[in-house]
Formats: structure tokens, sequence, C-alpha cells
């Protein structure tokens, strides 16, 4: 299936990329059909104690500067970034400054476009999770 923006419908909002750059929307704890995470910027209630109580959500500087990504401080990037950058390079191929440094340069609307077409499963179309190596729908092998 070849995906074009043309076709895509937005599944992907502002809404849903974190401090640290994730798009929650691509997470399974967001597509999770038994308690689903509303993504980092909705309400705790919802979230599981280690989501509700991520370091970097709770980064004093975004809580006190109500900042909206963490490229606006001045320690960025942390060492908090930098450790979960390493992990998701290492584990599922995304990085959170990559996803940091585009939307700066670019903008988020802008980094949401790309998203929509890069995480999109080019067997059936549907948006693939970052924390799984098969698409979750059809089952084709994405990484």
């Amino acid at each position: 299936m070849n995906v074009n923006k043309a076709t895509v419908k937005s599944e992907m909002q502002t809404a849903l990329i974190a401090p640290c750059g994730m798009n929650c929307r691509l997470c399974m704890a967001y597509g999770r059909a038994r308690n689903p995470c509303p993504g980092c910027r909705g309400e705790d209630t919802d979230k599981s104690k280690s989501c509700a109580g991520c370091k970097i959500k709770n980064c004093a500087y975004l809580t006190h500067s109500h900042s909206t990504y963490c490229f606006s401080c001045g320690n960025y990037p942390c060492e908090k970034i930098k450790h979960i950058d390493k992990r998701y390079r290492t584990k599922y191929g995304m990085s959170m400054i990559e996803n940091l440094e585009f939307i700066r340069e670019l903008g988020v609307n802008q980094f949401i476009e790309n998203e929509e077409i890069k995480w999109r499963c080019p067997n059936c179309g549907e948006i693939i999770c970052v924390h799984y190596p098969q698409c979750r729908s059809c089952a084709y092998t994405w990484r």
C-alpha cells in the first residue's frame, strides 16, 4: 500500500506530542483496549503509576515555566532526555531528541504531518505502535 498525505486521515494531534518529543499516539499504552492512556498531556487519573509519575512530564522546569517542550529548557538536553533518547533509539528506532529538534525547527504541525506518513503500516495503512516490531493490525514486520 502506498500511503500519501492526500489519503491519510489524521489520527494524531498536538495534544498527543509529549514534552519529551514522544508521539503518544504510537505508544502501546495509548492503543491498549483496557484502560488506554490518554497521552502524557492527558489526565493522570487514567494513567499507570509509572506514566503519571514520569520525571520528564513532571519536570520542575516544565511545570513552573509552562513550557510545551523540553527544548525550551536551558538544560536541554538533560540527562533524563538523553537517557530516554538512547533507550528509544536502541530498542525502537526512534529518537526523542530528533523529534524535539524537528518540532523546534519546523513546528509541531509539520512534525505531525510527517509522523502520519512515517508511522503508517505500508501493508494495511494503520498506525504502527513503536513498541512492537509488527503492525498490530496485519502483522506486517516493520522493524
